[in-house]
């Protein structure tokens, strides 16, 4: 009797566990569905971990942007920058703990109807996180990115911080010089950083804002080596003007001489750089601008809508 009995609860045991591991792996592939591959959905948030959504929302929607992209891969999780959709499965499901588990999924890269692509049969092994919050399971992590986030946020805050110190220098120190209009934002196109030293093509913009337009009232480069402390720039050693200029700037720049040529002499990527600083801007100090308007030349629209717009 007793053997029956312990027979009869093994059983019972052994499909609670194998239901529990069924739901498991249906939740996964729920959550697949809200992998942040590209983009983060305003409704990932009631499939994501409080702190893992918030982690995401601030990289994808609340950093500055800037001319260089040093972490780019990591808005690619799953299909990269190819023009593929993610097709997942979900292998299996281990349990680590009562409130944690890790699915193991295959990715297989497809192309969307109608285009043609070479077709890449292995697919890619990939970990979804789960933890289990207020009884419902959730996205945690992928691939552990959760940490590679949040350093490169640090890192973004600590870049922004230094951009914030040399503005205010510019805007202080060098741009009540020129004609002055409403609002002073200058472009910063930063060469190379060696400890408390930061190399960089610097241009002051002095804008009245006219409707919706900011008229360019002033402006000029100032390209040279900063020195900072405590965020704050104690000292700036400038290129010299005229025929001293070339002869100057490699005595400042040095090893970074070639970059800060590249660098200078590009006015496409000059002026994407302040299109790009100026949508950043206008974002941050709400300012109703739509267009910048440089003296004899057409109005060039400013980027200002944020990536979840």
């Amino acid at each position: 009797m007793k053997k029956a009995f312990y027979l009869v609860l093994t059983a019972l045991l052994s499909v609670a566990c194998s239901e529990n591991k069924e739901q498991l792996i249906q939740r996964a592939n729920e959550l697949c569905a809200y992998i942040p591959d590209h983009t983060l959905l305003e409704k990932s948030r009631d499939y994501m971990t409080e702190d893992f959504y918030n982690v995401l929302d601030t990289m994808f929607y609340r950093l500055p942007a800037h001319e260089a992209m040093d972490h780019e891969w990591l808005y690619y999780f799953v299909t990269g920058n190819g023009g593929t959709i993610a097709d997942y499965e979900v292998q299996s499901v281990e349990k680590t703990d009562k409130t944690h588990a890790v699915a193991t999924i295959l990715v297989r890269q497809v192309w969307p109807e109608g285009i043609e692509g070479e077709e890449d049969d292995e697919p890619e092994e990939h970990k979804l996180y789960m933890e289990r919050v207020h009884g419902q399971w959730l996205m945690a992590d992928f691939d552990e990115h959760k940490a590679d986030c949040i350093r490169y946020i640090a890192n973004n805050r600590k870049e922004q911080a230094l951009r914030d110190a040399i503005s205010t220098y510019l805007v202080r120190e060098i741009a009540p010089y020129y004609l002055q209009g409403e609002i002073c934002i200058p472009t910063l196109m930063m060469v190379a950083e060696e400890d408390s030293l930061v190399y960089g093509d610097f241009w002051i913009w002095w804008y009245t804002l006219s409707g919706d337009t900011l008229k360019t009232v002033s402006g000029g480069n100032h390209s040279g080596k900063m020195t900072l402390r405590d965020n704050a720039v104690i000292a700036f050693e400038q290129t010299e003007d005229g025929a001293r200029n070339i002869s100057s700037a490699k005595r400042i720049f040095g090893k970074h001489y070639d970059i800060y040529c590249n660098m200078h002499s590009n006015a496409d990527v000059r002026e994407a750089v302040r299109q790009e600083q100026l949508g950043e801007y206008i974002r941050r100090y709400d300012i109703p601008a739509r267009y910048y308007q440089d003296f004899g030349w057409p109005a060039v629209e400013i980027e200002t809508a944020s990536p979840e717009e």
